[in-house]
């Protein structure tokens, strides 16, 4: 039997070194930057369900170890921002997606573009959501904010309309101090530098700690 069976793969290698660093015994070491607990755990998109599986692991074990583990769904706070908006925006937007995409159809993804980026982006989009519900579990569990952990994933449900390091450049200093750390479908280029779903142009605004 081959030897590599038994070697990690990369996203576990991922979630071991986070694992280490959330542990460490001196607090949580997920970034080099004082005050700055946000980190990224890279997954290609088609390990999305070995990413899920992963994160049930990583927080049965902190959880045992007396954490409070918060998992953020951004496609469901993508979805309960959509059913929010007045009147019947919903059906006239698909609507509308489809008479353009009918002419071009690169002019109806725009246009779907142009109706979810003012609900996803910004330091009122999805960010304020995050920020919302992470200081309502700071309040319910005061005496855990220094073994308190937000996982952000289904980042990939937002694909193309989604730009990871807006989202955590408008979480910055909104989040109680609790280590952050986005799950991110796509491939790394480089030390810095991330592919979104490993389709768009890598992206190298990134200041948090990359596992992966």
């Amino acid at each position: 039997m081959s030897e590599s069976l038994f070697q990690p793969t990369p996203l576990q290698e991922g979630f071991a070194a986070l694992r280490r660093d959330l542990i460490h015994e001196d607090g949580p070491r997920i970034s080099t930057m004082r005050n700055y607990r946000f980190a990224i755990l890279v997954y290609h998109p088609k390990e999305e369900f070995k990413l899920r599986a992963g994160v049930q692991r990583l927080s049965r074990d902190l959880e045992g170890h007396g954490w409070v583990v918060v998992t953020l769904d951004l496609q469901q706070l993508l979805l309960d921002r959509v059913r929010a908006q007045q009147g019947e925006w919903e059906e006239r937007v698909i609507g509308m997606e489809r008479r353009m995409a009918e002419i071009d159809r690169s002019r109806g993804l725009g246009y779907v573009k142009s109706k979810l980026t003012p609900l996803i982006e910004g330091v009122d989009g999805i960010a304020a959501d995050c920020s919302r519900i992470l200081g309502e579990h700071v309040k319910r569990h005061p005496d855990k904010a220094d073994r308190m952990l937000a996982l952000i994933g289904r980042a990939g449900a937002l694909y193309p309309f989604f730009r990871s390091s807006a989202l955590l450049r408008h979480l910055d200093g909104r989040t109680g101090n609790v280590p952050v750390v986005l799950l991110y479908p796509g491939e790394r280029r480089g030390q810095t530098a991330l592919s979104y779903m490993g389709m768009l142009e890598p992206d190298s605004d990134y200041r948090p700690r990359i596992y992966g």
